[in-house]
């Protein structure tokens, strides 16, 4: 496998989870280990998986693990929604991170379909 570091995606997904944390850190204390803690914990996820995937034996095991992190990111683009609904970020904050959002998510999909072909 790649160097994770390598692969764009995951870069996109650090990136992803630098804005998450500072879209959060505004978010009430009564949220801290509500909304913040799993909106954070998702797009770690995202990046985590990529990494632990790369590293694996064999491709089929790097497609599994970006399954996952696909997952993660809809986790997260939920829970973001739902912080927008209930009035926690505003529009034009979660359209910035929707935006990465959706690179990563069509990124993660192709490299799924490569792998598929394998």
């Amino acid at each position: 496998m790649n160097n994770y570091k390598e692969l764009i995606v995951w870069q996109k997904s650090i990136a992803l989870t630098e804005l998450v944390y500072k879209m959060t850190s505004c978010f009430p204390d009564e949220e801290k280990y509500g909304l913040t803690n799993q909106i954070r914990r998702s797009a770690v996820s995202i990046a985590s998986n990529i990494t632990e995937g790369a590293g694996r034996n064999s491709k089929k095991e790097f497609r599994n693990f970006l399954g996952i992190a696909n997952g993660s990111l809809n986790e997260l683009n939920t829970q973001l929604e739902i912080s927008k609904r209930l009035e926690l970020i505003h529009k034009n904050e979660l359209d910035e991170v929707s935006i990465l959002s959706d690179e990563i998510q069509k990124m993660i999909y192709t490299l799924i379909k490569k792998f598929a072909q394998i």
